[in-house]
């Protein structure tokens, strides 16, 4: 009985330590960001995913899931996980969007405009801070490319400079510090 016990509490101490340096993404619902973009202004980062998407999982897991990723998310952007499929609706800059069924799934319509009519998972959709949308990218990203991309639009780069000059110039370390 006392070994059982031991062995529970040993794992639960071992998972609590292997996670206390980990940073994880804050995301948001739409709710939530609007009611914080009202206090803070902030660009928002959106992940469109769908339940059935393989490409979203391996996102998740290799590419949110990296700790300088996560914070530097945290610290630029409101992110908001949104599934394409889900049914409630949502209100946003005055505009009621609702899920469309289609078939024997459906779509929501507010991912329809975030992607300009282009529905395609996973998709990253960068937005300014009164919630206008920048730029959809629609696929799988790997950490390497994604952390480009979101620092070419949190310091507002993509205002001034075309990406491949961006990409071409960039350097990780002017952006992330290291672990």
């Amino acid at each position: 009985m006392f070994r059982h016990l031991f062995i529970l509490v040993f794992f639960s101490i071992l998972t609590t330590v292997d996670l206390m340096g980990q940073n994880i993404i804050r995301w948001n619902t739409w709710e939530e960001t609007i009611d914080k973009a009202q206090k803070n202004k902030k660009m928002i980062i959106v992940d469109v995913y769908t339940d059935w998407c393989g490409w979203c999982k391996r996102m998740e897991k290799m590419t949110f899931s990296e700790n300088h990723i996560a914070k530097y998310i945290n610290d630029h952007f409101y992110a908001v996980k949104f599934n394409a499929e889900m049914k409630d609706p949502i209100v946003l800059k005055g505009k009621e969007y609702r899920y469309v069924k289609n078939g024997k799934r459906g779509y929501h319509e507010l991912a329809l405009a975030l992607l300009q009519g282009r529905l395609s998972y996973p998709s990253i959709v960068f937005m300014d801070e009164n919630f206008n949308v920048i730029q959809a990218i629609p696929g799988f990203q790997s950490s390497e490319d994604f952390e480009k991309m979101i620092a070419y639009f949190a310091t507002n780069s993509h205002k001034t400079t075309p990406w491949n000059r961006f990409e071409s110039a960039y350097n990780r370390a002017t952006y992330f510090t290291q672990e």
